[in-house]
């Protein structure tokens, strides 16, 4: 009977401990994914049912990641060209977006240029993740139609460790409006600010490098082929919803360090070192 009690105790002790985990996964609406990049099997294959294959340019390396396989980029040729997408750039107005991914920088602290680890759009309308200078940021703006000029926001990071960073539009519309622009990193809110709904860009989208264009925090970003990632990049997803806290802090699970200087989550089953060697 006692040993009853304890079984059934220790049962519902383990519900309450994954249920936040649980209902966390639960929001991830997997029916607005417009692409997801694991690079599990050494490609830029899109593992999602959208079929958006990317395609090297240069010769990203396949190395261990943090969720399977990452690719590693040189920081002087090698990138990925995504296809032109209805669920990314080609069609709109997007009222929602996430973009996320796991990166591992060999270097934060350049100042010479810029490390892009996504970008989509143009000079006039895009969304655009990158490291400068000891920081990750997330910008985003539609300098057409409602006169979004654009926002960028920035957070301290180190060299040769993994993050999860991501960027969100939530609820947005044909104007300017307050709160509509996120930025969070390894499952916290950074800050969020005047954003507003994303129309058609035809300028194309890259991962690890600018493609075709892009505006960053200093109004540089013109160009193509441009601002290489050196470093790892893992796990690059696109949706057509507002992830929330619980979707990223599920992500960043396995971003919490042991005491033995490992890290691992029941989400996905990440298991791998936070500091590459």
């Amino acid at each position: 009977m006692i040993r009853d009690v304890i079984c059934i105790g220790s049962i519902a002790l383990l519900l309450c401990a994954l249920s936040p985990m649980m209902s966390a996964e639960a929001q991830r609406d997997e029916g607005t994914v417009a692409g997801n990049w694991t690079f599990d099997d050494g490609t830029a294959k899109d593992s999602s049912k959208k079929g958006l294959n990317g395609n090297f340019t240069g010769n990203p390396k396949s190395v261990e990641g943090i969720v399977g396989k990452a690719l590693d980029f040189d920081g002087e040729d090698d990138g990925i060209k995504i296809p032109d997408s209805v669920d990314i750039n080609s069609a709109g107005p997007y009222t929602n977006r996430t973009v996320a991914a796991y990166f591992n920088c060999d270097d934060v602290g350049i100042d010479s240029r810029k490390q892009v680890i996504f970008e989509e759009g143009g000079r006039t309308r895009g969304l655009v993740i990158y490291v400068f200078d000891g920081a990750v940021y997330v910008g985003g703006w539609n300098r057409a139609e409602y006169n979004w000029n654009g926002e960028w926001i920035s957070a301290e990071v180190e060299s040769k460790r993994w993050y999860h960073v991501g960027l969100v539009i939530r609820n947005a519309s044909g104007k300017v409006e307050k709160d509509r622009f996120e930025m969070w990193l390894d499952g916290k809110l950074v800050d969020k600010t005047d954003g507003g709904q994303l129309h058609a860009h035809g300028d194309d989208i890259g991962i690890g490098f600018t493609n075709q264009n892009a505006v960053y925090h200093d109004e540089g970003g013109s160009g193509t082929n441009i601002d290489w990632f050196e470093g790892l990049l893992d796990e690059v997803v696109v949706y057509g919803s507002a992830f929330d806290e619980g979707d990223f802090r599920a992500a960043s699970q396995g971003l919490s360090v042991e005491p033995q200087g490992k890290f691992t989550t029941t989400w996905a089953g990440l298991k791998a070192q936070r500091t590459r060697k």
